[in-house]
């Protein structure tokens, strides 16, 4: 994570390399930077939340929060702390922000049946991307946001960066090996925390047999084929 910031600090000109955040994450402890990281998907959040509906049922929160931090306290790095927040809308989706903040649609939860199982497989993808950095990867790549990068004030950078780029941005794909990857990664989670990774299997199963996928959103469309993605956990399970 450290090399990610530091790219996005010569990345993004003089001011913005003299920021207190990116510097911190190149050079400083664990947890520092991840308190960095932290401050920046804070903002991000805070921006996120006027641009989306969130749904204030308290059903959703708990499973939610009760799942989250579960799985949670079985990530290694302690200094990482994760948020979990719940939306409405009719697509079913779920992103995540640099320093562990998880946005999930109720429609998503409800395509898993409220299943804890399920749920938590999707928690813990979405989780891994954090940890494993490729938010942040996803975010530099992105030409916009390296445009918004040479003329945004360092506090503001991402948020700037968001409100060119849109929320469309946060739920596109990652590179097929990343979605993999996070497969992988949260399923490690999910079996660490207790609960049961063939939750992964039959969310993909019933997802591979959805009659008109058009109405899944790119959260699943822009994953890869959920063949391959059992394929890839099955073979992890089996190890």
């Amino acid at each position: 994570m450290s090399k990610i910031f530091y790219k996005l600090g010569k990345m993004a000109g003089p001011s913005v390399r003299k920021a207190k955040w990116v510097w911190q994450t190149a050079t400083d402890s664990q947890a520092k930077a991840a308190k960095a990281e932290y401050e920046v998907g804070r903002d991000m959040a805070y921006d996120v939340r006027q641009r989306l509906h969130l749904d204030p049922d308290p059903q959703t929160a708990q499973i939610l929060n009760e799942i989250g931090s579960q799985i949670a306290s079985c990530v290694a790095n302690k200094h990482r702390s994760f948020k979990f927040e719940s939306f409405k809308g009719p697509v079913p989706q779920a992103f995540c922000l640099p320093g562990g903040f998880i946005f999930v649609s109720r429609s998503l939860i409800q395509f898993c049946r409220w299943a804890k199982d399920e749920v938590a497989f999707v928690l813990g993808h979405e989780m891994a991307h954090v940890i494993q950095g490729h938010v942040m990867e996803r975010m530099i790549s992105n030409s916009a946001i390296a445009a918004a990068s040479r003329v945004a004030p360092a506090r503001d950078l991402l948020t700037t960066c968001l409100s060119k780029v849109g929320i469309k941005f946060l739920e596109s794909a990652y590179s097929q090996e990343q979605e993999l990857e996070a497969d992988k990664a949260g399923v490690r989670l999910v079996s660490a925390a207790g609960y049961d990774p063939q939750g992964s299997i039959r969310l993909l199963s019933r997802l591979a047999k959805s009659v008109d996928k058009s109405k899944l959103g790119n959260y699943f469309s822009s994953h890869p084929r959920c063949t391959a993605r059992m394929d890839n956990i099955t073979r992890l399970l089996q190890r």
